[in-house]
């Protein structure tokens, strides 16, 4: 895919890296996609802009990461659920991320309102969720939605400060 060309994965969300995946994970081959496009995208995002003390889609806590890779598990288990979300993602030509992930029903209006708000750095590398935050579903995905301040081949990484857990 990669439309907006930000990280090199051109195909691997697509029918190519469908057809290379399956052959060997048959059950799993999307979810194998997208970890490989996660793992490529982190890396790209850190040589354009690497926070420190902040998160960024791509650097989350140990502990957000590890309740992803739970629920991954469970969602493995259910490929036909997840057959037309990755099938709608083969076939993606246009640039508007707002509106795509609008379309795929994991931005609403209020969402797309603070998203739309957000402004990019001026050195033009970031894009920063003011104030500090708890990480809740509403700043992951202001952390994704945050990503359409980004040009054609010149992305602009999101990122938050987070409150660090009492205790």
């Amino acid at each position: 895919m990669d439309v907006s060309a930000w990280w090199n994965t051109k195909g691997m969300l697509g029918r190519a890296g469908m057809a290379v995946l399956s052959r060997g994970l048959a059950t799993t081959h999307f979810f194998a996609q997208a970890r490989v496009a996660f793992t490529v995208a982190e890396l790209r995002c850190k040589e354009v802009f690497d926070p420190p003390g902040s998160v960024t889609l791509w650097s989350l806590p140990t502990e957000v990461e590890d309740q992803l890779e739970s629920n991954v598990q469970r969602w493995i288990e259910e490929p036909a659920r997840w057959a037309s979300f990755f099938t709608r993602l083969q076939v993606l030509k246009d640039v508007d991320l707002l509106g795509l992930l609008g379309s795929l029903d994991l931005l609403n209006a209020e969402q797309r309102q603070e998203a739309e708000k957000l402004r990019r750095s001026t050195e033009r590398r970031a894009v920063q969720i003011a104030g500090e935050h708890a990480i809740t579903d509403d700043l992951l995905t202001l952390l994704a939605a945050g990503f359409w301040r980004g040009d054609q081949g010149q992305p602009a990484v999101p990122y938050a400060k987070v409150r660090l857990a009492e205790g």
